[in-house]
């Protein structure tokens, strides 16, 4: 089969993006395709790992489930992302195929090749579809953004935290990542910063 990059279409649909290769990785956005390639470098997927353990560690027992790409999040017909860490708490969302409709949380860990998608499309897609709670993890500058979805169904104001801090997480109550183990930050130091 031809290869998504060099066809010509419009707008493209979830019925297009099942009949893509497997070999191949791709988002659709208001039916325009995103490609998902290179692969995410080791960094990237050790903090998604961590991030993705603490929650199913801090969630086990509870209602709410973690997932961790690649999954498809299907939120129309014409749009379907792979988050890195995904948080479902509606059971009637959760399919053996894939996720339909918007997840209570989404954490997404920058790459150079999908920064500006990620701070652009995505959180603007997953505030039109009620993501609760959006977590944007760089993994160079160690640092977190997280946006809450307000009362008028829009994004407040980023908030920022350190690589020494706790994230709570307010779309999981009771539930807390401690960044410093997801960006593999020596204890010592850890210590420090809190002391200081």
């Amino acid at each position: 089969m031809k290869s998504i990059a060099n066809q010509q279409q419009a707008r493209y649909t979830v019925a297009d993006y099942l009949n893509w290769p497997d070999d191949e990785r791709w988002e659709l956005i208001a039916g325009e395709v995103y490609n998902m390639s290179p692969a995410p470098t080791v960094k990237h997927q050790s903090i998604v790992g961590d991030f993705y353990n603490q929650l199913k560690q801090q969630l086990k027992g509870k209602s709410c489930v973690p997932y961790v790409a690649p999954l498809d999040v299907v939120l129309s017909d014409n749009d379907v992302v792979q988050p890195d860490v995904l948080v479902v708490c509606d059971p009637a969302k959760i399919t053996e195929k894939n996720i339909q409709g918007a997840p209570d949380l989404v954490v997404e860990v920058l790459s150079p090749g999908t920064a500006l998608k990620d701070m652009r499309e995505k959180k603007a897609l997953y505030e039109r579809f009620g993501v609760r709670e959006y977590v944007v993890i760089d993994p160079l500058e160690e640092y977190v953004q997280r946006f809450c979805l307000q009362n008028d169904g829009h994004y407040g104001s980023c908030e920022i935290f350190g690589p020494h801090e706790v994230l709570p997480l307010l779309s999981l109550p009771e539930i807390e990542i401690q960044l410093w183990k997801i960006f593999d930050v020596n204890s010592t130091e850890t210590e420090a910063g809190l002391t200081e």
